[in-house]
């Protein structure tokens, strides 16, 4: 019974070591010593998290556990033999999980979670942000760790366990221990059971984050209920419904501002690539980077207060051209059964006559795109595929000087007699890596937005020459924001905000919009400026209409949510439950109708 007893101590004390080991790894590979924190925080990151590797290590002992139970009942088993396929499996898993989310949090500033599922039905895309060299370093660290980590349960396991004299006895004794380890399992006795939250101990993010075992944020994540109409029940629906009503008026409506010459313009809409604010001059953004937007921003309708919905392409292009909501923990384009089913710009423009398509220079299979922008009812996809493999240059795909060109020929060939058209273009080059054939900023990540910026000018001048230009619109907005530069908090208002811009001689004179709005608000908003219906867009707002009386923006990010009013922003914080940042102070009706808002957005997502 001893040997067995020390076994299982050891086998736990094995995992629960090489969890407490990760945290200064992860620390240190995100730029911990950049970031001001002290010895002392390494120390508290690691005592905060003891609890939650402790249930990860609990969870990965249970296998053994009960081998063990089992082991007690034959003369002679061979341990290490039933195990080793055990040993290998596991190591390699949890050696998987934790380079990964090391690698993928200076990109996504989260903690692993099953949004990673969402990308790895395509591989070369997921991996287009990185090089060759990174992936072939950090597989050999993952061989290297989990082959070290295998070879440790491996020492420490008994070849063979001898028989036990009194089986019941042995038996109950682990039992007992096979409770003990449940309790581990599940954090305690109390009404709390383990969660990401309980590592939380602090104001500072990175240390919050530093502290969650990412086996635990993954698989938690994936465990979670899919009947989203459960999901974030913070009030009784009589509540809910009195907080929510009116935040999304869906009642047609006076616009009281005209933008347009006509009601029925060709419309363009070019969504650009990360183009958050932090990367526009004249919203506070890097100095040279824009000059272009920031020069057609006095030509054209400019809005300035507008936040984007969420943090990755595919939910930002859902929450575009469909403007519905986004969600924390999960994409809608990857629930075509959802996505299928909701309003778009595209299926509202074809009711009214016009022929759509749709450009991307990357991959328009990746994240399920293609079969959205399909079922939304683009009739012509354009991508990757279709230029020559010379002109593939980009991790992604075809950069934005090659597309931007493509684009402008494409329209060329149009005239006053086509019926009227809708066009859709999703830039790609100022995405990880930035590696961009042009070289005007010294850092990288900005030099590629100004890439973009560069071919966007470029792109207009040449349209301007054109006869379609006189009954043209264009809209330009991002798809998300951009954490540039690395400080303060990768989800903060500074990070949605996103620059909107309405270009194009339908366009009637210049103007300056600072009506603070979502970019799911552009859909009822260009709708209503077409004089189109917009009601089904349940979460799309007519920010010009004079219904629109209470502006207000909301963001989601993995973990948490936002939102912003004339009165200041919070930002709340879903795996800790509790206020993360709230400025200029707290106050009670923004928390309440964050609340309301995700509560409604996973009621809607329930109902389709």
């Amino acid at each position: 019974m001893r040997k067995r007893l020390l076994y299982i101590i050891s086998f736990f004390a094995a995992f629960l070591g090489y969890f407490i080991l990760q945290k200064p790894c992860f620390m240190l590979y995100n730029d911990a010593l950049g970031k001001d924190v002290s010895l002392t925080d390494f120390w508290q990151v690691i005592y905060h998290a003891f609890t939650l590797d402790a249930t990860t290590s609990g969870y990965l002992t249970a296998i053994p556990w009960l081998v063990i139970l089992i082991s007690i009942w034959f003369v002679r088993f061979p341990l290490r033999k039933v195990l080793v396929a055990y040993y290998v499996l596991v190591a390699f898993l949890v050696t998987l999980i934790f380079v990964g989310d090391m690698g993928l949090y200076p990109f996504w500033n989260f903690k692993l979670d099953a949004s990673v599922f969402f990308y790895l039905d395509s591989p070369k895309n997921a991996m287009a942000s990185v090089s060759n060299g990174f992936l072939a370093v950090r597989l050999l660290l993952i061989l290297a760790l989990s082959s070290g980590m295998s070879w440790i349960l491996f020492k420490l396991t008994p070849t063979v366990l001898p028989a036990v004299k009194k089986r019941l006895a042995g038996t109950g004794v682990f039992i007992l221990i096979g409770g003990a380890l449940f309790v581990i399992i599940r954090g305690g006795v109390t009404e709390s059971t383990s969660n990401i939250g309980q590592v939380y101990y602090c104001n500072n993010e990175f240390l919050n984050h530093s502290a969650v075992n990412p086996a635990f944020s993954l698989l938690s994540s994936v465990g979670k209920t899919k009947n989203y109409a459960e999901q974030f029940n913070f009030f009784p629906e009589a509540q809910r419904d009195s907080l929510f009503k009116g935040l999304y008026p869906t009642t047609e409506d006076s616009t009281t501002i005209k933008l347009l010459r006509t009601q029925r313009p060709n419309v363009l809409i070019i969504l650009m690539e990360g183009f958050g604010a932090t990367m526009v001059e004249s919203l506070g953004g890097v100095k040279g980077a824009s000059p272009n937007i920031d020069h057609l921003s006095k030509e054209g309708v400019w809005f300035t207060n507008c936040y984007a919905n969420s943090f990755r392409t595919d939910r930002g292009t859902v929450c575009t051209f469909s403007g519905y909501q986004s969600f924390p923990d999960l994409s809608v384009m990857k629930i075509p059964a959802k996505s299928r089913t909701m309003p778009s710009i595209v299926g509202k423009l074809t009711q009214e006559g016009y022929r759509s398509d749709f450009l991307y220079g990357g991959d328009i299979n990746f994240t399920n795109m293609k079969s959205y922008l399909m079922g939304c009812g683009y009739q012509h996809l354009k991508a990757d595929v279709d230029f020559p493999i010379s002109e593939r240059q980009n991790p992604w795909g075809v950069n934005d000087d090659i597309t931007f060109d493509d684009l402008y020929k494409t329209l060329k060939g149009r005239t006053a007699n086509d019926m009227p058209w809708h066009t859709a273009f999703l830039t790609l080059s100022s995405h990880e890596p930035f590696e961009v054939p042009f070289h005007q900023l010294d850092d990288k990540k900005p030099n590629a937005f100004a890439f973009t910026d560069h071919h966007l000018g470029k792109f207009i001048d040449r349209m301007k020459e054109l006869p379609v230009w006189d009954n043209l619109l264009i809209i330009c907005l991002p798809d998300h924001g951009f954490y540039y530069p690395m400080e303060g908090y990768g989800h903060d208002q500074r990070i949605h905000h996103i620059p909107m811009l309405w270009l194009g001689g339908a366009v009637k004179q210049p103007m300056v919009i600072d009506k603070l709005m979502n970019q799911t608000d552009m859909a009822a908003t260009l709708m209503a400026q077409l004089g189109i219906e917009h009601q089904e867009f349940d979460f799309s707002r007519n920010v010009l209409g004079d219904s629109y009386t209470y502006p207000f923006a909301y963001w989601s990010f993995g973990g948490g949510a936002a939102f912003k009013d004339s009165t200041g922003v919070t930002i709340y914080d879903l795996n800790a439950n509790r206020v993360i940042q709230e400025l200029p102070e707290a106050n009670e009706n923004r928390l309440l109708r964050l609340k309301a808002i995700l509560q409604s957005s996973y009621d809607n997502l329930g109902e389709r």
